[in-house]
């Protein structure tokens, strides 16, 4: 049973309506349908409302809880179709070591962001408390209806590692007692807050919270990648890594005072594998010195060594107070049409390989800053109706999920897509529908001898699962819902082939990069506690 508190508050009028609209929807009757037949004095219901009604029923005893109702009136079902629910926090404002002629730099945020993108309004209004970020928005989710039982945490703010590392451990620590508020031990509670006696006491307790965090992702440079920063991480919590490579040709680094090579690249992503994380890549055409055609021979680079297991798209963007735009005004630089990024987009999505996940095509910065070029935030709309109008298709990840689609077990079938990668062996282990959906997958690396030394112990001699996902619904933890590809057995199916295939590959031990709130899942299927890494030694046939 899951466990609600319900956080919206309903007149009478509200809660007695609510209640007859999801009687109504329970019987069959569309949601928009059931909220226009039983309006308000002033107006109509909010999915807000229904939400907070039903939880309010099923608190209260009077309803069994009916994840198929929730999943029907819950707002914005997309933000927890991947099987997690992603939380976004900000850091403060801090120097950054870059000098990019294209990044914007108001002193009110942290270097590239503006005040008004979304997340960085909520982080602005808590004036950057990690803590008050988590808990507001936990609040938010909840009150449309999303899981909040697992929790990826996804901190933004320019060059993490640039921040002083007092600052970045009591950040993270804040993240946690966020988390663990809820459930908070007594002797933690401070003037109304959660605040743990250290980072390791609030990670042990976050491990059967009722909001348990399963990944945890920063951003930083590549130039800033070494085996000490990423042991810290690893100390920290942190499952994935966004990195701004930006560009894989030498000259447009230059061009765009990037700071960094694409060596630092390369050596950035090697380390990064070498030590288990998730690798999200960000790219950016039409920087200063590019051209469609240069930016298509790029994108095919990515693919040579790096191979990023997630990527966002960040077309550069001509924003005022920055170099980029000193360069336009004298003539040098000429912003890219939107029917031009439709064309070139439509053409690299097309190539990308199925073990990577494309996040985003366009920042989320308002069209209003957008001093020339493209201003459309629908980028990845416009894209995918362009392929359609082809007959191309995108093998993303985030373009095959299954999200809510019921899923046979029955159907599945199991595939192994091999390939090679910073020295390393990867195997992307996945189960598809026959028609290609993805309902889940693992990612398992397997060092070659070559390999950089990282300086974890965990790691000497082991294969090493680098993540495992299950797709659809975000599900509270040990509940089911008919259909859904969590919870049905896929995870452990994937992990037996994992150990398989690693035996066959002469391996002796296999090690997993575990998020705090996924460390149980993994002790209950043979793995034990190491220094940094769940473990567990493999039987030789």
């Amino acid at each position: 049973m899951t466990h609600f508190s319900p956080k919206t508050t309903l007149s009478d009028e509200e809660f007695a309506q609510a209640v007859r609209a999801l009687e109504a929807i329970r019987g069959g009757m569309d949601v928009l349908t059931a909220i226009k037949r039983h309006p308000l004095r002033r107006g109509l219901l909010s999915k807000g409302a229904l939400v907070a009604a039903y939880r309010r029923l099923v608190a209260e005893g009077a309803w069994e809880e009916d994840p198929d109702l929730l999943a029907r009136i819950r707002l914005k079902p997309v933000r927890s179709l991947s099987g997690v629910t992603v939380v976004t926090v900000l850091t403060k404002p801090y120097p950054c070591p870059g000098e990019c002629i294209f990044c914007p730099d108001d002193t009110r945020m942290p270097k590239s962001y503006l005040p008004d993108e979304p997340g960085a309004q909520r982080a602005l209004r808590h004036a950057f408390d990690p803590y008050a970020q988590v808990r507001s928005r936990l609040e938010a989710l909840e009150a449309v209806g999303h899981p909040t039982d697992k929790i990826e945490l996804l901190v933004l703010g320019g060059t993490w590692t640039a921040y002083p590392l007092e600052y970045r451990e009591w950040f993270i620590r804040r993240l946690f007692d966020a988390l663990n508020a809820d459930d908070c031990p007594a002797a933690w509670r401070r003037e109304g807050e959660c605040r743990a006696p250290s980072l390791a006491a609030a990670q042990r307790h976050n491990e059967t919270a009722r909001h348990r965090n399963v990944g945890l992702v920063v951003e930083t440079r590549p130039d800033h990648i070494n085996p000490r920063v990423l042991r810290r991480l690893r100390e920290f919590g942190v499952t994935k890594v966004q990195v701004g490579f930006q560009s894989m040709d030498d000259r447009i680094l230059a061009l765009n005072k990037r700071g960094h090579t694409v060596a630092d690249n390369l050596r950035a992503a090697a380390l990064l594998r070498a030590a288990g994380f998730k690798i999200v890549a960000h790219w950016m055409p039409n920087l200063y010195g590019a051209t469609p055609e240069s930016d298509r021979q790029d994108f095919a680079r990515l693919w040579q060594g790096l191979c990023p297991d997630e990527l966002k798209i960040y077309p550069t963007q001509l924003l005022p107070n920055t170099e980029l735009y000193k360069i336009w005004e004298s003539g040098g630089y000429t912003p890219y049409t939107t029917e031009q990024l439709i064309d070139l987009l439509a053409d690299l999505k097309a190539t990308v390989p199925p073990y990577c996940r494309i996040n985003r095509v366009v920042r989320d910065i308002p069209s209003t800053h957008v001093v020339a070029g493209n201003k459309r935030t629908s980028l990845r709309q416009d894209v995918l109706a362009e392929m359609e109008r082809r007959g191309t298709r995108c093998r993303c990840i985030r373009c095959r999920e299954v999200r809510g689609e019921p899923v046979r077990p029955e159907l599945l079938h199991l595939e192994d897509f091999t390939y090679q990668a910073a020295y390393a062996e990867e195997h992307f282990l996945q189960f598809v529908t026959p028609d290609d959906r993805l309902a889940g997958f693992l990612r398992l690396s397997l060092p070659r001898p070559e390999a950089p030394d990282v300086g974890l112990e965990d790691l000497a001699g082991a294969a090493i699962i680098r993540e495992v996902h299950v797709y659809g619904q975000s599900l509270p933890v040990g509940a089911a819902q008919k259909g859904a590809a969590q919870h049905i057995g896929l995870g452990t199916r994937l992990l037996e082939e994992a150990d398989r295939i690693a035996r066959s590959a002469g391996f002796r031990k296999i090690a997993v990069i575990s998020a705090v709130g996924t460390r149980q899942y993994y002790l209950h299927r043979g793995f034990t506690r190491g220094e940094l890494y769940l473990v567990k030694r493999l039987a030789q046939g």
